[in-house]
């Protein structure tokens, strides 16, 4: 079995198949093994959802990053240091409470705020005078996603997983039907199952076996600020959804970054394998995002700005991960279309593809099978603006379409 791809879901999926039994794994990464849009993650895992799937997926995620250490030795830098969702509205509070109601029924500790309540845990919010609600899950938190990839690899060699970096794969073979094998600069491997888990590179891969699959890569940018007292690495998680922003201490600085309204998306059927996809940094929006944080926290945007990060996770129209076996084409696998869960969802999302390659995979992890958009009924232009839109609608208000995720 050949996965290709080493970010957070190909890693992923390569740890849970050799967990799970499956033996001659080898992955194959065009670069480094984090090195492309897993690297530009926030790291944030948040599993309070709308929907009762999502919430479960990123559950089992989180639990998983609390003990995966202690169970193989390795670490992923995850802190539990809980998050805060505000509601400044009375749209915004209807999402809380239906989140709330979510988490009632996955078992999920989540609690209303009182306005006393909320500065205690978030003491460097200095103004919430406009805050109606503040919903507080106090086992959620983030890690490092270099950390988080690193790990998983180290235990997926352990069982005998095979990880060959700077690996570009440039042909599938494909044999009455059936995948056969890969071929790389450095030879031609046999294999008789592909999982492709490139990121925003996966489109470009299926089409190496002529399949169309609608994974667009949307443009994630964030920033970190210079020194800002207060904001120490054990700070809570925050996300204000109405104002398309979120933020969390850094060692001392301020990580704030955010959901754009106009977002910028990539044409899929131009995105060539093996094309580095780094994008210079739009001041203009990252001063936005700084300024809806400076409604809480004034003075943020007086603080410089140390880094700044962008990547481009692939999103599907849907808004649902495209994950399991091509139907019209014998092994040949889809890991792809995180929509920026890629970090946060990587467990989740592999144990759904180790699922769908067995004898009766649930309803939900069918919903993600990519033969949803095959045969091609779709128009490329039409897919590319609907999942943007689904970047544009990440934090969703009750009853919009994105709340299906």
């Amino acid at each position: 079995m050949t996965v290709i791809g080493a970010g957070a879901v190909g890693a992923a999926v390569a740890y849970f198949l050799a967990r799970e039994g499956w033996t001659d794994v080898q992955v194959l990464e065009s670069g480094d093994p984090s090195s492309a849009t897993t690297s530009q993650a926030a790291g944030f895992v948040g599993q309070a959802r709308p929907t009762v799937e999502r919430a479960r997926l990123t559950m089992a995620s989180a639990e998983l990053f609390a003990s995966f250490e202690r169970q193989t030795g390795y670490t992923m830098d995850w802190r539990q240091v809980g998050a805060v969702r505000l509601a400044l509205s009375p749209s915004a509070e209807l999402e809380l409470q239906q989140i709330a109601d979510t988490a009632a029924i996955t078992g999920l500790p989540v609690s209303f705020l009182t306005p006393r309540e909320l500065q205690e845990v978030y003491p460097v919010l200095e103004d919430i005078s406009t805050v109606r609600s503040a919903l507080w899950s106090p086992t959620d938190g983030y890690l490092q996603p270099n950390s988080l990839v690193n790990a998983y690899l180290q235990a997926a060699r352990d069982l005998g997983v095979t990880v060959s970096p700077h690996s570009p794969v440039t042909g599938i073979e494909v044999t009455d039907g059936s995948v056969t094998g890969v071929t790389t600069p450095h030879g031609h491997h046999r294999t008789e199952l592909v999982v492709d888990a490139a990121g925003p590179w996966a489109g470009a891969v299926a089409q190496l076996v002529g399949i169309e699959l609608p994974i667009i890569p949307v443009l994630h940018e964030y920033f970190v600020t210079e020194t800002a007292p207060g904001w120490s690495s054990d700070l809570p998680c925050l996300r204000v959804p109405e104002l398309q922003v979120y933020a969390r201490g850094e060692v001392g600085r301020v990580l704030c970054g955010g959901f754009e309204h106009e977002g910028t998306s990539l044409d899929p059927t131009s995105v060539q394998l093996g094309s580095r996809l780094v994008p210079q940094p739009n001041w203009e929006v990252l001063g936005q995002f700084s300024a809806n944080l400076e409604r809480f926290v004034p003075g943020i945007g007086d603080l410089g700005v140390s880094s700044v990060f962008r990547g481009w996770p692939g999103f599907s129209p849907d808004g649902r991960f495209i994950v399991g076996p091509v139907g019209e084409l014998r092994g040949f696998v889809m890991a792809a279309a995180c929509n920026a869960h890629g970090v946060s969802g990587s467990a989740g999302l592999a144990m759904a593809l180790v699922e769908s390659l067995g004898k009766d995979p649930s309803p939900y992890v069918q919903s993600l099978s990519p033969d949803r958009f095959i045969p091609r009924t779709w128009d490329w232009e039409e897919a590319r603006r609907t999942a943007q839109a689904v970047y544009e609608n990440y934090y969703p208000m009750p009853g919009s379409p994105a709340t299906a995720h």
